[in-house]
Parts: C-alpha cells; structure tokens; sequence
C-alpha cells in the first residue's frame, strides 16, 4: 500500500450527495477480485454512454462530456470532493479499489457511509470529513486547475487562498496511512514474534504441528 504522507493536487469536484458504491463501481464488474485494474471503471455509468463490462477495453468507448472527469481541465486529479453521504449502498470493497487505481489519493465531504469509510482506510485512500461550510467553500473555489495541499501528519486541508481546514483520524489508522500498512503489512510488523509462538508452540504441543 502506497504511504501518504503530504500532497498537493488537482481537486475534482462532484457535486453530487448520496453517491452509493453502486454508482462508483457498478456491480457488473465485482466479479474479479484482483484489486487492480478498476481505474477505468470509475463512475462507469456517468463516465461512459454505453454499458461496461469486465476486460472491456475503455480507449474508445463514448463519453459523457458533461461528467466531471471526462472534463480536461480536471483529468489526473487526486483528491475528490463530494456532498454527503459519499459511499453509500452495498459494503464492495471495490470501490476504493477503484477510486486508487484511477489515482485518487483522498475524497473530501461532509459526511460518509461507515462501511466505506473503514474500507478506505484499509486501502491507502485517505477520506476526510469536513463540516458542509467548509465544503460548499471549496466547491466555490474548485475549478479548472484547482488544488489543494493535504497534510496528514498535521491533518490540514490547505487552500490556494490560505484557508487552513483542520480533520479528525483515528490515531491508528493514520499511522497505517503515514507507512503504508494495509491488514496484511501490519502483521507482517509482527513476524518476529509470530514465528517465535509457533517455534516454542511446536515445542509445547507437538501433536498439533504433524509431520508434512
């Protein structure tokens, strides 16, 4: 998992509230489990005039014109901004699947549904809340190369203008995001004393480490 420490990036704003995971990823392509490849299907039926499908090669496929992300002015951004309740619906861990493999690095909004917003966390991507004031000012402010600098050790959301936004992170989870630890990374922190168990747990109770 890719650590995160400070960015300053390109802000896409989607204005819009209650954006489930649906929306996000559409159920179709749920069926891998590879956690890499989604980027192209972000927001696939606002994105794209026709239906997707898994392995679908997305080079040429029609555009929506008017959504967000198709506009240049925007393309390569990584930070999103959204209304509230941003993930809501079903618990697809695709989904911040997909907003990371796109290049999306954090999603900033009001509010978020809680399954998502843990899922995140596990994931490398980085969602802050912010109160609705502070939101509708930056969707005032984004526009065509728009940034903000993201800073998670001092937890800030900094504007061109020099507004400073301070968010709350669990101290856990930020220190995950600060190294790169996803589940799998934080074990492995533990590999020492987990191979130090089973060496004097085989000692112990041999019967239970049969030969191969």
């Amino acid at each position: 998992m890719k650590p995160f420490n400070r960015i300053t990036a390109r802000v896409a704003p989607l204005d819009r509230a209650n954006v489930d995971t649906d929306a996000i990823i559409p159920k179709q392509f749920l069926k891998s489990i590879r956690r890499a490849g989604f980027g192209p299907y972000l927001f696939d039926e606002w994105r794209y005039l026709d239906r997707g499908e898994p392995e679908m090669d997305c080079t040429h496929r029609p555009r929506n014109p008017d959504f967000v992300l198709n506009k240049p002015c925007y393309f390569r951004s990584q930070v999103l901004l959204a209304r509230e309740n941003f993930g809501c619906g079903s618990s697809r861990e695709h989904a911040p699947w997909a907003l990371e493999d796109y290049g999306f690095r954090a999603v900033i909004a009001p509010s978020f549904a809680d399954i998502f917003y843990n899922n995140c966390f596990k994931n490398g991507l980085l969602p802050i809340v912010l109160d609705a004031a502070q939101v509708d000012l930056l969707f005032k402010q984004a526009g065509a190369g728009y940034q903000l600098t993201i800073d998670l050790p001092s937890q800030t959301v900094v504007t061109p203008y020099g507004e400073v936004f301070h968010f709350d992170v669990d101290a856990s989870r930020k220190h995950r995001l600060l190294h790169g630890l996803d589940d799998i990374g934080l074990t492995l922190q533990q590999a020492e004393k987990i191979r130090a168990y089973e060496t004097r747990r085989a000692q112990e109770a041999p019967w239970l480490f049969p030969a191969a």
